[in-house]
């Protein structure tokens, strides 16, 4: 639905659901005059698949990447799990950011490590007592839960794009984030190996309880994944809805994005 029409029934009841991300006022300029953010409100709510669609140099990386702090807001407030984490000491943000995975378009891993020792170091990094039999037992459930239980001693190098994908997702989820955020996470596959990674992100959702935000240019993965949709233009939500109520919608260029 258009912004002027937003007052309607969303697909699940807004008083069934619990936010667990808060963004209000969101602003964000590089440069002089690049105003990529100019009062982005959006709400996550607990166990969620929420997409979000816009034309490239929308802002929709940047809204996430300001969620876990990789880039700093102009103005606004960014509430997770109900703190404000823009006005919290370091440790607070890094005790909120183990509980958000962020799966990078990339896949983002190391090259000089094999797959078992990048999921360890990630594990380790943050839980730093456990033993090498804990160690070895986490990151094979990791892998086996995105399929990719044999590839734990190859090289990022001999990994194909979907299982470097799925890689990366194991790495995120050896944490056991309560939110994901997926930055174009189809980017770069062929259709077959997209929506495997789109059915990954629905079974992880129902497996894990996860709640996610979901930045995507590919329709077929927004069409299965997302439980609701908002659309970026010049920096503000545009529309809002179900799949089905926005490849509806009144306006020619919010239909755009399905034909």
């Amino acid at each position: 639905m258009t912004k002027e029409k937003l007052h309607k029934e969303p697909k699940t009841k807004e008083k069934d659901q619990t936010p667990i991300i808060e963004i209000k006022d969101l602003h964000k300029t590089f440069g002089k005059d690049n105003k990529v953010l100019q009062g982005v409100n959006l709400t996550l709510n607990k166990g969620e698949d929420l997409v979000v669609l816009g034309r490239s140099g929308s802002g929709k990386s940047v809204t996430i990447k300001c969620i876990v702090g990789l880039i700093e807001p102009d103005k606004g407030e960014i509430k997770v799990f109900d703190e404000n984490v823009l006005h919290i000491p370091k440790n607070e943000l890094n005790a909120i950011r183990v509980r958000i995975g962020f799966l990078f378009q990339s896949g983002a891993l190391y090259d000089s490590m094999s797959v078992r020792e990048n999921l360890a170091f990630t594990l380790t990094k943050h839980q730093r007592d456990l033993s090498a039999e804990e160690i070895e037992s986490q990151v094979m459930e990791a892998l086996e839960s995105v399929g990719l239980g044999d590839a734990v001693d190859k090289m990022p190098s001999e990994l194909s794009g979907g299982m470097k994908k799925r890689i990366g997702l194991a790495r995120t989820l050896i944490l056991k984030p309560e939110i994901i955020l997926y930055d174009e996470p189809t980017t770069g596959l062929d259709t077959i190996t997209s929506r495997e990674i789109s059915e990954l992100i629905l079974d992880i959702k129902h497996k894990q309880k996860t709640s996610s935000i979901i930045i995507t240019h590919d329709m077929a993965c927004a069409k299965l994944t997302a439980d609701r949709i908002i659309v970026l233009k010049d920096g503000v939500i545009h529309a809002e809805g179900t799949y089905e109520e926005l490849e509806k919608d009144e306006d020619e260029w919010v239909r755009s994005f399905f034909e």
